[in-house]
């Protein structure tokens, strides 16, 4: 089939490379053609180059709009209407079966598009997009412009749901609550929960060059009898980098051996000011920034990996990308719940442990399971991410959404 595939994350971004990227190529594996059609903030040239080159040697065609930051809202909108507009020259150029649209921007287009042509719509929510925006400070509902574009986007989600030939969203947590949304006509939706996957091929341990990791720890100072937890990623607006600190912090009561490696394209000074005035030592912490090809070998240094995610309606809906590559290099989870599913799955695989409350008692808790988690056999946490997170299977169940979206009568 003939996919066109939306998104409004580059595929420049750490994001795209993981979470975008692989999937496309999956799915090129598959017999697809695919056009993509994103939107790119400024990266480095070399970086373009190469993705353009791995994906034309694919067969697969990338098409791009620079991403517009500023002013707020504004810049949106006239990046929704260029891609619009970009779409509809390549609507004129070949006829796609399906518009495949990553989250609510998106689809946007992927609505107009499906009313304009008929082709199949499929709705890749990822997370409550608008709940998203208000849980994370980032449209404050004081202002009537911001509270206006959440009743817009709130409107446009029941539609989309109401419309799509398809939805996909991330968590069983996530189905059941839009379930019992009234705002939704044209039932049963049809649905499928399909959680952020990883190339557990690429997050192995046993590709890790042994020589490669000796020289990358000892050019960070990570001795063998060191304890290293890791976080990987941002540390903004979900992530609760204080509570982090302050876990970390009473951690070295009870292992003085104890590192904290960040693998992060975050500012070391903003993680570096609040590590020091919790008065922790300079020599317990480090900062890396890595490329997406160095992620497996700075995972590889630590025993342990760590997300504490702000517990918030809207992360019901949420799976996170480093779960799955976390545990497909066989490292045990230290986190919180109400997050997605992952308390379900860590409770049910004895593959992490999960705290209820951000406070010295529960922080004890999680130390308390440390040394019965450090003896957790790597394979047992691979078997898990193989089971969760394949992206293999994350391919194969994509293309079955496909053939049945192709089947379906939805009117829009």
């Amino acid at each position: 089939m003939n996919i066109l595939y939306l998104t409004y994350d580059g595929l420049s971004d750490p994001l795209g490379q993981s979470q975008v990227i692989p999937y496309l190529l999956g799915w090129r594996k598959m017999g697809h053609e695919i056009t993509i059609m994103s939107s790119e903030k400024k990266a480095k040239p070399e970086l373009i180059e190469s993705i353009s080159k791995l994906l034309n040697d694919q067969g697969i065609t990338w098409k791009n709009i620079p991403y517009t930051k500023s002013p707020p809202v504004l810049s949106t909108v006239f990046d929704i209407f260029r891609m619009m507009r970009y779409c509809n020259q390549l609507i004129k150029e070949s006829k796609f079966d399906i518009v495949h649209c990553r989250s609510y921007v998106p689809a946007l287009i992927g609505e107009y598009l499906k009313r304009k042509t008929g082709m199949r719509f499929i709705f890749d929510m990822r997370g409550f997009y608008a709940d998203e925006r208000i849980d994370g400070d980032i449209w404050n509902q004081n202002k009537l412009v911001y509270r206006l574009i959440y009743r817009y986007f709130k409107t446009k989600e029941a539609k989309f749901l109401s419309c799509a030939d398809y939805t996909i969203c991330l968590t069983d947590s996530a189905r059941k609550e839009i379930e019992t949304w009234r705002s939704i006509h044209n039932r049963p939706i049809p649905i499928e929960v399909l959680p952020c996957c990883v190339d557990t091929d690429y997050f192995h341990p046993d590709r890790v060059n042994p020589e490669e990791l000796k020289s990358v720890a000892a050019t960070l100072g990570i001795e063998k009898e060191d304890l290293v937890l890791s976080y990987l990623g941002a540390v903004g607006t979900w992530y609760l980098l204080d509570e982090m600190l302050d876990f970390f912090k009473q951690l070295l009561g009870r292992f003085p051996n104890a590192k904290f490696l960040f693998i992060t394209h975050e500012q070391k000074e903003m993680i570096q000011k609040k590590y020091r005035a919790r008065g922790i030592p300079e020599n317990r912490l480090i900062i890396v920034k890595a490329d997406h090809s160095m992620v497996p070998t700075f995972l590889a240094l630590s025993q342990l990996s760590i997300f504490f995610i702000k517990p918030v309606y809207s992360k019901k809906a949420s799976s996170p990308a480093k779960m799955g590559e976390i545990l497909s290099m066989g490292i045990p989870i230290l986190c919180n719940s109400e997050v997605g599913d992952t308390t379900e799955i860590i409770g049910s695989t004895k593959t992490g442990a999960v705290l209820q409350a951000f406070n010295a008692t529960d922080y004890d808790y999680l130390i308390d399971q440390i040394p019965e988690l450090l003896k957790t056999l790597k394979m047992q946490m691979r078997e898990v991410a193989l089971t969760y997170f394949s992206l293999e299977k994350g391919v194969k169940k994509y293309t079955e959404i496909h053939k049945k979206a192709l089947l379906s009568k939805r009117p829009c």
